[in-house]
């Protein structure tokens, strides 16, 4: 599969820094910030540096360094925010849109973090 990366996207324009963003977290291979319209009391956007569109594309073209990183900062985020089951936390969801049917509306990867409440069943079965 090949892969086109829109460099114009939002995310790309946050990282670099043409758009403000509430930062939760910044490594050398990721940022995290809190979603503009959160679905959960907290939610939180963990984004890689580079130019990922989802995230087979980043499992399969990334760096060992940036899947390690950007694992790594996912980790870190839940440990700050307190959301860690068996650290004090009730735990959380981390969900990646993919493509049109996981209904990614924005085209650099990214992975929700959404904890804070119960989060219900994550979809309905198929009929």
């Amino acid at each position: 599969m090949t892969y086109t990366y829109d460099a114009d996207n939002i995310f790309a324009k946050i990282l670099r820094g043409e758009i403000p963003n509430n930062t939760v977290l910044e490594t050398d291979h990721a940022l995290a910030f809190h979603d503009i319209q959160p679905s959960a009391p907290v939610h939180v956007l963990v984004i890689p540096k580079g130019p990922y569109i989802c995230y087979d594309h980043f499992a399969l073209a990334a760096t060992d360094a940036e899947i390690i990183g950007f694992n790594r900062a996912v980790g870190e985020v839940c440990q700050k925010l307190g959301i860690q089951p068996g650290e004090g936390g009730n735990g959380y969801r981390l969900i990646a849109n993919s493509g049109p049917d996981g209904v990614q509306e924005v085209e650099h990867m990214h992975l929700h973090i959404l904890g804070g409440r119960p989060m219900g069943r994550m979809v309905q079965k198929a009929n």
